[in-house]
Parts: structure tokens; sequence; C-alpha cells
């Protein structure tokens, strides 16, 4: 992730945090399962995904078993913890 969009999650309101959080521990996840895992309302979880997508945290893909859905995960370049960079560059 870069410097920006590191900065942009810490600006995000706390439902984006919570939806980013779930996909986190729960790893990709259909609206529908981000809903049933934070306890949002549909609304706030769609929200939420469009303000991290905004910032590029998360990335839609189409969810296979139901082409109706999409399946959000966080990107890599968002997982990677910022230590991990300085580590790599000695």
């Amino acid at each position: 992730m870069s410097d920006s969009s590191a900065e942009g999650l810490s600006d995000l309101p706390p439902s984006a945090k919570l939806v980013y959080k779930v996909l986190q521990y729960n790893g990709p996840l259909t609206q529908k399962g981000i809903v049933e895992e934070s306890m949002l309302s549909a609304r706030t979880v769609r929200y939420a995904l469009e303000r991290l997508e905004g910032i590029e945290a998360v990335d839609e893909d189409v969810y296979f078993a139901d082409a109706r859905q999409n399946l959000y995960e966080i990107t890599p370049a968002a997982a990677e913890p910022a230590d991990a960079k300085a580590v790599g560059d000695d």
C-alpha cells in the first residue's frame, strides 16, 4: 500500500475500518458475507467498500459460485505491513 493509501485508511469512517478488518481476518468475502460477519447494514457495507476501493485498499472480483455477486479482498499492496518494505531495503 502506498503512503497515501496508508494515510487514507486512517482517515476512513469506523465502518470502513471494520470492513477492512473483517476482510483481513476472514479473507475474501462477498458483500453478503461481510454484512453477516460485521453485523453492519448492507447499505453501510456498500458505502464502506466504495471508500476502501477509492483508496485502492480492496479489490473487487467476480464470485464464480454466483456471478451476480462480487468477491472482495484486500489488495496485496495493502496487506503488506509497512515494515516489510524497510526490511527488504537492507
